[in-house]
């Protein structure tokens, strides 16, 4: 056989090759970021199914739901970190379909919970999504998936600030802005179960809402001056602990409110310069929580949600071809909780 035939045999082996491993390539439906922008710039479209690596589950995701680094992520303020086309999405619950052959602690069938790597590979509002078995938790048998998709990235952000960086103990206090939203509701039953006095900033429609919750004190934050109600409260000794959810001069002003070495924890990035002397003549400590993935903390978070200590939140469902009103409702805010995308019935 002339050298110019082996040529073309090899060639046409090759395209056959390739021909037949897009033959058995399978795919996902995904919901894609093709652009920074409005609601609107998300496409569905038909993609390669992931495939596990070695320490990687498959995991068919049932539903997801939305937070606010969403949103933020969608229309731009992490440009650096995103690169387009991207899917985006934070919390999972669904079904391990696939495991890697060096996978020990799940098996196929499991029902698992868990929130994607930030800034990672891909994110959670498509079909399928794989992920490192190390971040992966097993779903609270009492929850089904839709609930259980509120939890991960509010619960595991709301256990960082209170329990691992803020260290809060039975009978102290904390003030927790936004008890209404998506952490704040959480936080506000695990300071509970923690056995904490909790004051809360909210509307008062929400009154009766962060009640239910456990909040002790709630205050509005439309007609009250939360600095002169916890400096009241407290005969002018303030609380032990401040969780920020709400951002913007919320640091600065807080630090009024805390006691001397007590702390203040935050989960908001902010560009506005603050004024931290109170803090430092209190010699308060500040940390910046940016919540990392980890099984302990949604085990730890099982445990309470199977002995009802704390309930996911959920503002409203919708199938997840509504994923641009989904977005449109959390962006206006004002909601009780978490929107819930369903990918499965």
């Amino acid at each position: 056989m002339s050298q110019q035939n082996k040529a073309i045999l090899l060639e046409g082996n090759a395209a056959i090759a390739e021909g037949n491993k897009e033959a058995d390539m399978e795919y996902m439906k995904a919901a894609v970021l093709t652009a920074f922008g409005s609601a609107e710039v998300f496409e569905f479209q038909t993609i390669p199914k992931p495939v596990p690596k070695a320490t990687q589950v498959l995991v068919r995701v049932y539903a997801t739901s939305l937070n606010p680094l969403d949103y933020q992520t969608r229309r731009g303020d992490y440009k650096d970190l995103v690169r387009l086309p991207a899917i985006i999405g934070v919390d999972v619950s669904g079904v391990i379909e696939a495991i890697g052959e060096a996978v020990t602690h799940f098996q196929v069938g499991d029902e698992v919970y868990y929130s994607p790597q930030i800034f990672g590979e891909f994110g959670s509002y498509a079909q399928y999504h794989v992920a490192e078995e190390s971040i992966v938790a097993v779903k609270p048998i009492n929850l089904t998936h839709v609930e259980a998709a509120c939890l991960p990235l509010a619960g595991g952000t709301a256990w960082d600030c209170l329990v691992t960086r803020g260290n809060l103990q039975v009978g102290e206090t904390v003030l927790i802005h936004a008890g209404a939203g998506g952490v704040g509701s959480i936080a506000i039953q695990l300071a509970k179960a923690m056995g904490a006095y909790v004051y809360t900033t909210c509307s008062a429609e929400n009154f009766d809402f962060v009640k239910k919750l456990g909040a002790d004190y709630p205050i509005d934050y439309k007609h009250e001056n939360y600095i002169e109600v916890i400096g009241r409260e407290t005969n002018s000794r303030g609380v032990d602990l401040v969780l920020d959810t709400v951002g913007g001069d919320t640091i600065e002003h807080s630090s009024e409110v805390i006691r001397p070495f007590g702390k203040l924890v935050t989960i908001v990035d902010t560009a506005t310069p603050q004024t931290l002397l109170d803090a430092w003549g209190k010699n308060l400590t500040i940390h910046f929580v940016f919540s990392p993935q980890y099984r302990d903390k949604l085990d730890a978070l099982r445990n309470l949600i199977e002995r009802d200590q704390i309930r996911p939140v959920i503002d409203s469902v919708l199938p997840w071809s509504d994923i641009v009103q989904a977005h449109q409702r959390l962006e206006q805010g004002r909601m009780r909780g978490k929107i819930v995308l369903q990918l499965t019935e």
